[in-house]
């Protein structure tokens, strides 16, 4: 009877030996498969991105060899100095205020209607030359939504890139093949790159009307309202360091009678 109460009592023991021994190979197939998704799938993305990479490597160098540097360098070259000067210093990044300034942040009266003509048009000329970067941010930024949220534009220059990746393709052997004639390769470039231009004013003659109007009103009613005139000084501010050492017998506190400063 007690080996009858053993053997019984080693039953449930020895039916879980036997799962785990049969759930050990399950766990190495599943795990096998694993592995196997996991190599199949890394060589496809290194494939994909190998294709990218040599696109934009062909791309480049189609670019080099059909002159576009030494294009690009002459046109660079017959700027002149005094031009290049003047627009380095329109967009300098000192002259983009910041949100503080932009919003009058922390002052009195940073918006109120100004009544006096001559005080507006005093208000608008300074508003214009010292917001004028961050107007144009703001212009680029509503241009940039805007075309995110058009579906269009989007699918359209999608399928630009994709006739300029055939173009690029097509022409590796420096000529382009088309309806049985030889294109020159730096022909097909310049013929592409002038079509590219209709298709952009094409795709984005609304997006850049729109962008244009809505800006404007922003800008318009900023210019209007905001009173910036504390900042007219801003670009005579002198940047002073260190301690400043005043006693009673400074000399601009002792003025004697009759004496200038």
């Amino acid at each position: 009877f007690g080996a009858a109460c053993c053997f019984l009592s080693l039953l449930p023991l020895q039916h879980h030996w036997d799962l785990i021994f049969m759930s050990a190979p399950l766990q190495r197939t599943a795990s096998a498969k694993n592995r196997m998704n996991m190599a199949t799938t890394e060589p496809g993305t290194a494939n994909t991105m190998g294709s990218i990479v040599g696109l934009m490597n062909s791309a480049k160098d189609k670019w080099n060899a059909s002159g576009g540097n030494e294009a690009l360098g002459k046109v660079s070259a017959a700027i002149p100095d005094s031009t290049k000067q003047y627009v380095s210093n329109v967009f300098k990044r000192e002259h983009l205020r910041t949100i503080t300034v932009f919003f009058g942040i922390g002052e009195d009266r940073p918006f109120y209607i100004e009544k006096t003509p001559s005080l507006l048009v005093e208000r608008l000329r300074h508003n214009a030359t010292f917001f004028y970067l961050n107007y144009f941010l703001m212009t680029a930024i509503l241009f940039c939504l805007t075309l995110v949220i058009s579906p269009s534009a989007i699918l359209g220059m999608a399928l630009l890139a994709a006739a300029w990746m055939w173009v690029i393709r097509a022409s590796q052997s420096g000529s382009l093949k088309l309806f049985g004639m030889a294109i020159p390769q730096q022909t097909a470039t310049i013929a592409m790159g002038v079509l590219s231009v209709f298709v952009l004013l094409y795709l984005l003659s609304g997006i850049f009307w729109w962008t244009l109007f809505t800006s404007g009103f922003f800008v318009a009613v900023h210019a209007f309202l905001r009173d910036a005139s504390m900042h007219k000084d801003m670009e005579d501010a002198v940047a002073m360091e260190g301690d400043l050492q005043m006693g009673e017998d400074a000399a601009f506190l002792n003025v004697a009678a009759g004496d200038e400063i």
